[in-house]
């Protein structure tokens, strides 16, 4: 319940504040009339990631269990995917998300009726579709589908409170560290659903694994080898005496570091190199972006020889304008 929560806040507060800016900037053109088109864009959004969840929970039904197993895995792929991609594109374009925006808006506002809609409907359809492929992915890996459910439906409560609350100026929220720390936790996430969909392919014969012929066997027990004797398609390790996995515990450490009992050398493999190659990207990518641009270090450096003594006013620092009712957006600048 715990990682569906912080999902759906994360997730959820993207939007919201994807939302608000674009809500925030008709009122400030004076064109609140046009608000029910972008509304109707961001309704339609909504109902297309609904609809997409339920094609995948109730489709999955009439299939077989190894077609259910590959369509899962592959979905959890394009999931891990997305998420991947989000959390690197908000690195670099969170800077410019809001002029991104209120320039769409521009173009829409010139443009038909439907242009609007268009522009509401493809700010939060993206979030939307990641956010449905993601939570399904770990609905399915958990096995408890209603309280994963709860958690994710809480969050993006939350998340909607938290936007409309930032959007009225009524919290001051530092979006720039919420946003890098959550990031952090997707990507743990992120590597856990990409072993669970790794177990899922194994499981439907699609990849080798300890469930199909290739299976290293003990010849002395009939049972497929676990550790180093059973790399690279055996068993990696399994601690199920220990850790029961249908336990608290094991859902715990699955939800949060994507750990089960029982795992493959391929799981463990997808495991270690995703986290090894996307971590260092994601530290890198956040100390760039504390970094001040060469073109701003320099305004600042001559602007108290410029400006006469008596009209210098104290600069803002970046903390006091992470979240305003005026301008939000994900990496907390105006």
């Amino acid at each position: 319940m715990l990682a569906t929560f912080l999902i759906g806040l994360r997730e959820g507060l993207e939007a919201a504040l994807v939302v608000g800016i674009l809500v925030a900037y008709l009122s400030r053109l004076g064109r609140r009339d046009a608000l029910p088109r972008l509304w109707a864009g961001v309704g339609l959004a909504v109902a297309l990631a609904l609809a997409i969840g339920a094609v995948f929970t109730f489709g999955a039904y009439m299939l077989t269990f190894e077609a259910q197993e590959l369509i899962g895995g592959s979905l959890s792929l394009l999931a891990v995917g997305m998420v991947t991609w989000m959390i690197f594109w908000m690195q670099r374009a969170g800077r410019t998300l809001k002029a991104g925006l209120e320039g769409g808006v521009d173009r829409a506002l010139r443009g038909s009726v439907w242009a609007l809609v268009a522009v509401g409907f493809v700010s939060v359809a993206r979030e939307g579709i990641e956010t449905t492929l993601l939570l399904w992915s770990m609905v399915q890996s958990f096995g408890d589908a209603p309280l994963a459910l709860a958690g994710a439906v809480l969050g993006l409560a939350a998340a909607v409170v938290l936007g409309w609350a930032i959007a009225r100026g009524m919290l001051r929220l530092n979006l720039g560290r919420f946003f890098t720390w959550t990031g952090a936790f997707l990507i743990v996430v992120a590597a856990g659903v990409l072993a669970y969909a790794i177990h899922d392919l194994q499981e439907a014969g699609a990849l080798p694994g300890p469930f199909g012929a290739s299976a290293p066997i003990d010849p002395r027990t009939g049972a497929v080898f676990v550790g180093v004797a059973g790399f690279p398609l055996g068993w990696a390790f399994d601690v199920s005496g220990v850790i029961a996995p249908g336990g608290a515990l094991a859902a715990l450490l699955q939800a949060t570091v994507g750990f089960m009992p029982q795992m493959t050398w391929l799981q463990v493999l997808a495991w270690t190199v995703y986290v090894a190659v996307v971590v260092p990207l994601f530290v890198r990518g956040v100390r760039a972006n504390r970094r001040p641009s060469p073109g701003a270090a320099g305004a600042t450096a001559s602007a108290p020889a410029s400006a006469p003594r008596g009209d210098a006013r104290p600069t803002p620092t970046p903390d006091a304008a992470t979240a305003t009712a005026s301008a939000p957006h994900p990496n907390g600048a105006s």
